[in-house]
């Protein structure tokens, strides 16, 4: 059954208008109704068009949230309260290349490792978060940033790669 919801996302439900649109709030919801049969996800959510996720089974999004468009999820844990803008990548495993005595095609893949986002977050346009990173509670991350350390609690972040630049509190 999995499988048949599996085409039903990605032929129709991924790519319908997102909440901005006339009858944005009916395909958000059936977006979501779709979602429920596929990942973990809260109450209260907007995603919007184009959100693709590899590992189902490792996704699992809070409530409150908003996703907006063209986000790729790998594998994440997600709190509640935390606004993902466009464009936003978490990925969870990148490929082994150590040996240099052997094509990095053939050295195959890390373990996974999803990235664990906490409450009330903000990961602004264009984002790459590593695997394994966590980003704290409260916490902002600018937009382009490429996220390759932890983020502690209300820290907001940017750049290549991401440093503080700033503080919440």
């Amino acid at each position: 059954m999995k499988k048949f919801y599996l085409v039903i996302y990605y032929l129709i439900a991924k790519n319908l208008p997102s909440l901005y649109f006339p009858l944005g709030k009916s395909f958000n919801a059936f977006r979501i109704a779709v979602l429920r049969k596929l990942i973990t996800i809260g109450t209260d959510n907007i995603v919007q068009s184009g959100l693709r996720f590899g590992l189902s089974n490792s996704v699992k999004i809070g409530s409150f949230c908003e996703i907006s468009e063209d986000v790729y999820i790998q594998a994440a844990i997600i709190g509640d309260y935390v606004l993902i803008a466009q464009n936003v990548s978490l990925i969870a495993i990148t490929h082994n290349f150590r040996d240099v005595n052997l094509p990095m095609i053939k050295q195959g893949l890390t373990a996974l490792d999803p990235v664990i986002i906490e409450d009330d977050v903000w990961i602004g346009r264009n984002v790459v978060v590593l695997p394994g990173i966590v980003i704290g509670k409260g916490s902002v991350v600018g937009a382009g940033a490429v996220v390759t350390k932890n983020v502690l609690p209300y820290t907001i972040v940017g750049g290549v790669p991401a440093k503080v630049i700033g503080e919440r509190k």
